[in-house]
């Protein structure tokens, strides 16, 4: 029995794709079975060293997802659109589906998962998060016995890559950027890496899957690394520390025993951090990517590997074809796999930023004045923040740099402490505030 593939792009990640089911020899038996049907690209005429099957390339696109003949739509286009509605129609008519577009699972997930549900059929999404890392079916399957508390990332490689350069090389931001796009790490347009955009989607996913209900993304709070400086870096490795890029979805329950429904209190999160250099995430460089799950039994998991790429999403893509292929194969009638279909259905409640308890270093650039030290601390504890740390780094011209770090705090407070210093005369300018793990 054969089933029948229809792609969707035959980019980089496509392109892969396509040459696993190409070659099955010495992978699994069930390889043998996939077969390409149709592949819709947008330049027939192009010349291209993968050698496809006569005659599967249409620039029909909506001929694939409409094509009785197909099993399995696998979407690699990418964007919002048309992929979003080439997936709904693949599924109206039948189709599995086999996704690694984060953006359009992030934001329509609800009216896909809606849709697929009605129809009985599976929407796979391994390969849109941590390129070949299995970190989808790991929260679905493997660790579903456990309450998860946390879930910490590094899931974008291009911000990875930059402020590993930045700490290697002791570069700016803006001059580690501009290389990182002439060497391809970054995009022409890096505003979805940099600004953290595209860890927001992915987080969105995660915490979805770990704790078991919807996420609005426009409720995921979002932090680039545009702000990080030079100076950060090094005085982040004087303190003990790395700045990375985390994207953040914690349980914030006490007993962590969650029941669901309006209850729930999550906080999900992307921004630079300070993470302690004997944390496990903090020798995690360049454009590797690692995700820490803890939880309850199992206690702290780590999966790391290449976040991105033609080998690794593509792995990730055929996993999840195989997935399918070997539920249709054995059932006659294909039921939704509980384990591997999306059955919930209510929003998990996010808490606000200003709610999250947690630390923070802040730099600032003050006139060289008396008593400049002691009206921070007061100010800081007049709103109920308490200093760990208060360092005079030194002169710069007319004008002193003071590092403070503090203990956990309420974000609110921190900030309407900040608020207040920046009205002090004797503040020239707050350089820099960023969180600490």
């Amino acid at each position: 029995m054969a089933f029948k593939i229809g792609l969707l792009g035959l980019g980089t990640v496509g392109a892969g794709t396509a040459e696993i089911l190409l070659s099955p020899e010495n992978r699994h038996p069930l390889l043998q079975e996939l077969e390409i049907y149709r592949v819709g690209v947008r330049d027939i005429s192009r010349s291209r060293s993968l050698q496809l099957p006569q005659n599967v390339l249409t620039t029909d696109l909506e001929s694939i997802v409409t094509d009785p003949e197909i099993d399995i739509v696998v979407e690699l286009i990418g964007g919002l659109e048309p992929a979003r509605s080439l997936i709904l129609k693949a599924i109206a008519n039948g189709k599995h589906v086999v996704t690694a577009n984060k953006a359009v699972i992030a934001r329509y997930g609800s009216e896909i998962f809606d849709a697929a549900n009605e129809k009985g059929i599976y929407v796979m999404l391994e390969a849109a998060v941590g390129g070949g890392i299995p970190v989808i079916q790991t929260l679905k399957q493997s660790l579903g016995q456990n309450r998860i508390q946390t879930v910490t990332g590094i899931v974008n490689g291009t911000t990875n890559y930059i402020l590993t350069r930045m700490q290697t090389e002791g570069a700016d931001f803006a001059e580690v950027l501009a290389d990182a796009q002439k060497l391809g790490f970054a995009e022409a347009d890096p505003t979805a890496d940099v600004d953290g955009l595209d860890a927001a989607d992915k987080i969105a996913i995660l915490a979805s899957l770990a704790f078991g209900g919807r996420i609005k993304l426009e409720d995921v709070y979002c932090e680039g690394i545009g702000q990080v400086s030079a100076a950060d870096i090094d005085y982040a490795d004087k303190l003990g520390f790395v700045i990375k890029l985390l994207a953040i979805a914690r349980d914030n329950t006490s007993d962590g025993d969650r029941t669901g429904g309006e209850s729930e209190q999550l906080s999900i999160r992307v921004h630079p951090t300070l993470v302690p250099k004997t944390h496990p995430l903090a020798n995690v460089n360049g454009v590797y990517n690692a995700i820490l799950v803890e939880g309850e039994p199992i206690g702290q998991l780590m999966l790391y590997g290449r976040g991105a790429g033609a080998g690794p999403t593509a792995s990730a893509v055929v996993s999840d074809i195989m997935n399918i292929a070997a539920i249709l194969k054995t059932e006659t009638i294909p039921i939704p796999h509980p384990l591997l279909s999306c059955t919930h259905q209510h929003y998990c409640k996010i808490a606000p930023i200003e709610e999250l308890v947690t630390r923070f270093y802040a730099r600032f650039l003050t006139r060289d004045t008396p008593g400049v030290i002691g009206m921070l601390g007061t100010c800081f504890g007049d709103r109920k923040v308490s200093l760990e740390s208060v360092v005079q780094t030194g002169i710069h011209g007319e004008l002193a740099e003071i590092v403070v770090v503090t203990h956990d705090v309420r974000e609110g407070n921190f900030q309407q402490a900040i608020d207040e210093i920046r009205q002090m005369e004797s503040i020239d300018k707050v350089a820099s505030i960023l969180r600490v793990l």
